[in-house]
């Protein structure tokens, strides 16, 4: 027990660097998704959504959903099935990361 505070010292000084990488990870996998979402997560296509400042839990979770066919849409699913849970993880940290 007497280790304790320094683990939770090292976990709350290590959240926001494993933040930062992954959302550095996830820019390198949004190049496919500029062409509708844009290079900054503002959409530009009409009616298509902005990511940026999106909760990178609610972006996970609908992606999966995506995927997994549980949301239906003739773009996205197609797009949704090509990814892992760690992709989805690093795509949702980057478009959380982006200013809205």
């Amino acid at each position: 027990m007497k280790y304790f505070p320094f683990a939770a010292i090292l976990l709350a000084l290590g959240t926001p660097l494993l933040h930062a990488a992954d959302a550095a990870a996830g820019k390198e996998r949004a190049v496919v998704c500029i062409a509708c979402h844009g290079g900054e997560g503002k959409a530009v296509i009409p009616g298509y959504p902005h990511l940026a400042g999106q909760n990178a839990q609610y972006t996970a979770k609908q992606l999966k959903a995506f995927r997994d066919g549980t949301r239906v849409d003739p773009v996205m699913a197609p797009m949704a099935k090509l990814l892992s849970d760690a992709d989805i993880d690093v795509l949702a940290a980057w478009y959380a990361s982006l200013k809205p």
